[in-house]
């Protein structure tokens, strides 16, 4: 018994400490999680601020070129007020003013086109419009981005059409080549994270980043997306100067999530492995007890047969000499019982061959030997369902009978010689249940199943090894059922054996 709790006192031991290590690798695991996850969210919010800058930029860049618009259309005001007065000039002096003032445009692309939408000249214009001669077509559409300034003299009306100064396309074009630049480096930084910009009532996406699969114009996968990501991690709120207070959404990378999740999944495969493990060293353990069972068997036998042969001889060199008969027939009782005990060691690791039997006979015969060798304080009752009538299993009788020795002689020791076992037999339809129930100092619920294991026993000289072999003979032997149906501390065990009636 003591060997058995120390051997689970170091399961427990060694289960401790795999937790532990369990334990502390999921600990720093999680404070990996946690770092990262605190700078996702720090690109994240890198991220939101480079969108706010953006925004903030495009409105500048939106007030800066509508200044410029302005400039340039107070230029061509300008230049269509100096042709006005070209022609209606009256000395050369005012004349040369004027044409400096039309000659100092180099960037402004300028049409002078009469009321018939006839071009009278052009300034700045590209290649391909330099020899236009009717304002009409491509070079009317091209034209037509701003409304044009009338100049009216002399009761007559002509018009100065004008589009966007070359410097002033090539400056937006750098601009904006400029931030786009700027916010695909932080969005490529950030592309791990899948994030969202929403509106304030988070139902529209503004900006995102780091989602193939999302398509802004189908209004089901935006909603879904946003459906999606609401709750992951608290959102981050910025202002957007078109769209005033927004939200950015974001869900864990795919790293951390595969981080996160990977532990648990390490942890479940080691687990299957283990236990997988453990069931094969066990049955390799129980192959091997099963060996040590059956040669320990085989050795007992065969030590036995010797002098058994030869008290056998000389019980009958005893009826020779004239030993009176009831010696004699005593001496023949425990030889016949040795005889029986090689028989029993001998069949183990054998199959055995069942026999159906009357299962209340076999009983009272192993119940009768026991009442002759001990404690006359002990009162064996046997009740039988039905009553006087057999009771037929399939079994070993001479292995089942050594299994119900073993028990009471168990519930003997229990109950220190002194009590009362009943052994009740019930039979079934397809089955026979044995009840061997003592009136001894019982068994803890935790150690129900200690006590069929190898070497577990309260005797201080015993080795624990009946119960065991008991088991083993009713489950390997008769594919039945032996275990511990009930017990209470200080007032009794109850066994039970259950036997299939087909063999």
């Amino acid at each position: 018994m003591q060997l058995y709790r120390r051997k689970q006192h170091w399961k427990l031991i060694l289960l401790g400490i795999a937790a532990a290590i369990v334990a502390a690798s999921l600990w720093y695991t999680d404070t990996i999680v946690k770092q990262i996850s605190v700078e996702e969210r720090q690109k994240v919010s890198l991220w939101a601020d480079a969108i706010q800058k953006r925004a903030s930029l495009a409105k500048y860049m939106e007030n800066f070129f509508e200044k410029l618009k302005d400039e340039e259309r107070k230029r061509v005001e300008l230049w269509a007020e100096a042709t006005r007065r070209i022609l209606v000039a009256e000395t050369d002096e005012e004349l040369t003013f004027y044409v400096n003032i039309i000659e100092s445009n180099t960037n402004i692309p300028v049409l002078h086109v009469d009321d018939d939408d006839n071009i009278i000249t052009g300034r700045n214009l590209d290649g391909k419009f330099e020899d236009a001669e009717v304002f009409e077509g491509e070079i009317k559409e091209a034209f037509s981005q701003y409304p044009p300034i009338s100049i009216t003299y002399n009761g007559h009306t002509e018009y100065l059409y004008y589009r966007d100064s070359h410097l002033f396309i090539e400056l937006r074009h750098v601009l904006e080549d400029m931030i786009e630049s700027f916010i695909e480096e932080i969005v490529i930084s950030s592309a791990n994270v899948p994030v969202i910009v929403t509106d304030s009532t988070k139902t529209q996406i503004i900006a995102h980043g780091g989602i193939e699969a999302l398509d802004p114009g189908d209004p089901l996968s935006v909603q879904q997306t946003i459906k999606n990501m609401k709750g992951k991690n608290p959102p981050i709120s910025i202002d957007l100067p078109t769209h005033g207070t927004c939200h950015v959404l974001y869900t864990n990378s795919f790293l951390l999530t595969q981080l996160k999740y990977y532990p648990i999944a390490q942890f479940i495969i080691i687990g299957v492995f283990l236990l997988v493990a453990y069931v094969m060293f066990s049955m390799a353990r129980n192959a091997e007890q099963n060996q040590v069972w059956v040669g320990m068997s085989k050795e007992t036998a065969h030590q036995l047969g010797t002098p058994l042969s030869s008290l056998m001889a000389w019980m009958e060199l005893l009826k020779l000499k004239g030993t009176d008969d009831e010696t004699v027939n005593e001496i023949q009782k425990d030889i016949k019982r040795l005889e029986n005990i090689t028989e029993r060691f001998s069949k183990i690791g054998s199959p055995p061959l069942l026999l159906k039997t009357n299962v209340v006979t076999t009983i009272t015969e192993a119940v009768e030997y026991l009442k002759t060798r001990l404690s006359k304080n002990t009162k064996f009752i046997i009740k039988s369902n039905p009553e006087d009538k057999p009771i037929e299993v399939h079994i070993n009788p001479n292995l089942f009978g050594w299994v119900i020795e073993n028990i009471c002689k168990n519930a003997v020791d229990a109950m220190g010689g002194n009590g009362e076992i009943t052994i009740n037999i019930a039979e079934q339809k397809k089955y026979v249940i044995i009840d061997i129930a003592d009136s001894g100092k019982g068994i803890p619920k935790f150690r129900f199943n200690q006590v069929f294991k190898p070497g577990v026993t309260s005797k201080k000289h015993g080795w624990g090894l009946g119960l065991s072999l008991s088991k083993r003979i009713i489950e390997n032997y008769h594919r039945g059922k032996l275990f511990v149906k009930s017990s209470q501390v200080n007032k009794g065990t109850t066994f039970r054996i259950i036997l299939r009636k087909e063999g």
